[in-house]
């Protein structure tokens, strides 16, 4: 092993500093408490302690750890679904004729939806046992993550700068290069800001994920949402802030340890031809590099990382002649053809099953109620993307205020809506106010930080060079605005507003219906009918509303955010 390969080394072998020592504990108590969480899944269902929850708040380290590993398994999860799902999307045009609207769809669909189908599949995988059933909850937190970053990527991959594709092309990049060299670096910025989000989003459902209830059984799985459900249930305010005061603590603890060095990593990745405002290397990344041991298996890491990048491999042709542009129209026009008589064989199979079941009144005040969620979701957007925009451009713009905001952002994105239930049903009860309007907030409590995320991450990613130019014009005011800033974060805006509106969807779920002990609040809309119909296991009514809300979140997407997707790739792709 040189020297020179590895500078690390460059002063010979030498005994482990203090910082190995400090790094050799931390590592090792994580593979320790890795080690119990992965004993407790082992357990079976009906073992004493295994699906128990308790209120003492000496439990919280423990139930704390098992969420938090619950939460970054399904992270990972998520980022291999990023990868192949959203580059797929980004990479084929047939694909993305399917993918992106399934994609839409899978967002729109509500985390109930998903619990109902799963729960059962993963059971049977591991009947009687602890295993089955952390599968299916770390499944349920993957589905409120995944779609959020691969949005994210598919926005990158497809506004990739044309002058950045030339090059690539110039220096006969094959796929597989070209993706790791150009197309990953350069979606690393604004990947990073929002597996930040995703974390949170995670945190917002982990009260339904760590429930599981298959026929009349019902098993709580020990973690933090589980034991703020039995607080909210016992109306204990005491342990509400127990759970509260656990879930910033983890908060901040991966928020220093993890998310802040990855932001100052990928802020390396910025496209810019001039020196940007970068703020000062977090702690626990000066940390890593003061130790010997970690700084050599990082420098290893990072060599078997570019050898692999590097690969010439390639998964595409090489460039079609000119004369063979009819055939591929003859393939579209057969793929759209299968892809239309696909669709209307599931629509054939649907409406079947709906007029066994179902009548056109069913669907009548399916669609009605849904009209009423999209009201409230367009004024939502409208409102959220009023307050946050300037904000988010104003922290992207400053990096320091970027850092010092990010742990905030990160728990009040994590707030579960339903520990604000009960002051806010009393609020509404004490003053005689109209749940129609007064529940309507809850739906975007945490579906808003998706807007301020990506345009926190578009404002970082802004190159440095344009924002010269646009000083030394003199370019100021209202004008900097609509000709500057707005054009450089849209792509990310479009990102964080597609999420936030098909996440204000879901949680119309839960917010179009609010309880605290007796006192139960119900506002009109689709979220509300999806929720009754599931408290009275009528699935064919639950099939209905999701359904209608997919379609409605599906048609929503491609009328307005689509246009603006298409718009934004023409306008950095020819810039």
């Amino acid at each position: 092993m040189s020297a020179t390969k590895y500078p690390s080394m460059a002063a010979g072998w030498r005994l482990p500093n203090l910082w190995d020592a400090v790094a050799f504990v931390c590592v090792i108590g994580a593979l320790i408490a890795f080690g119990h969480v992965a004993e407790g899944t082992l357990k079976r269902i009906d073992a004493p302690g295994a699906t128990e929850i308790s209120l003492d708040p000496w439990n919280l380290p423990n139930y704390a750890l098992r969420t938090t590993l619950r939460m970054f398994a399904a992270l990972a999860a998520s980022l291999f679904f990023t990868f192949t799902y959203g580059t797929a999307a980004a990479k084929s045009r047939r694909a993305a004729l399917v993918l992106v609207p399934v994609l839409d769809v899978l967002q729109s669909v509500p985390i109930l939806g998903f619990l109902t189908f799963t729960v059962v599949f993963f059971m049977n995988l591991f009947p009687g046992q602890v295993l089955g059933l952390e599968l299916a909850a770390i499944f349920a937190i993957f589905t409120s993550q995944a779609w959020n970053m691969a949005f994210s990527i598919y926005q990158s991959l497809k506004t990739v700068p044309a002058d950045l594709a030339e090059c690539s092309r110039s220096f006969h990049l094959t796929g597989w290069q070209k993706f790791w060299k150009l197309e990953v670096p350069f979606a690393a910025p604004g990947l990073v800001w929002n597996t930040m989000m995703s974390m949170s989003g995670g945190w917002f459902f982990v009260v339904a994920s760590e429930a599981v209830t298959v026929g009349d059984n019902s098993w709580k799985l020990p973690g933090i949402g589980s034991y703020v459900a039995l607080a909210l249930e016992q109306r204990d305010i005491v342990a509400v802030g127990w759970a509260i005061l656990a879930m910033l603590l983890v908060i901040l603890a991966y928020d220093q340890l993890l998310f802040r060095p990855l932001v100052a990593w990928s802020a390396k990745f910025r496209f810019e031809t001039t020196a940007g405002t970068t703020a000062s290397d977090p702690w626990m990344l000066r940390l890593m590099r003061r130790t010997r041991l970690l700084k050599l298996i990082g420098e290893a890491f990072g060599d078997a990382a570019a050898y692999l990048g590097g690969l010439r491999l390639s998964f595409t042709g090489g460039p079609r002649a000119a004369g063979r542009s009819e055939p591929s129209r003859w393939i579209d026009a057969l793929w759209i053809a299968l892809l239309l008589a696909v669709l209307a064989w599931a629509i054939w199979r649907v409406q079947g099953f709906a007029a066994r079941e179902l009548s056109w009144s069913d669907v009548e005040q399916a669609v009605s109620l849904g009209l009423i969620t999209l009201v409230r979701v367009v004024v939502l957007m409208i409102i959220a993307s009023a307050i946050w925009v300037p904000i988010g451009v104003w922290l992207g713009l400053r990096p320091v205020w970027a850092r010092r905001a990010q742990p905030v952002a990160q728990f009040l994105a994590a707030f579960p809506a339903n520990l604000l239930f009960p002051p806010v049903v009393l609020f509404i009860v004490y003053f005689h106010l109209s749940p129609d309007i007064w529940l309507t907030p809850l739906m975007v409590l945490g579906t808003q930080w998706y807007i301020l995320f990506n345009v926190v991450a578009g404002a970082a990613a802004f190159p440095g060079d344009l924002k010269e130019v646009a000083a030394n014009f003199r370019i100021g005011g209202w004008l900097w605005w609509r000709k500057v800033i707005i054009p450089g974060i849209f792509p990310y805006y479009v990102t964080g507003a597609i999420t936030a509106s098909g996440g204000s969807w879901n949680a119309a779920i839960v917010a179009e219906v609010a309880s605290w002990g007796d006192t139960k609040l119900q506002a009109h809309g689709l979220g509300a009918y999806i929720a009754d119909a599931t408290d009275r296991g009528d699935m064919p009514r639950v099939i209905l509303g999701v359904v209608v809300m997919s379609a409605f979140v599906v048609l929503f997407n491609r009328l307005l955010w689509r246009p603006m997707y298409a718009y934004a790739q023409r306008r950095l792709t020819l810039a």
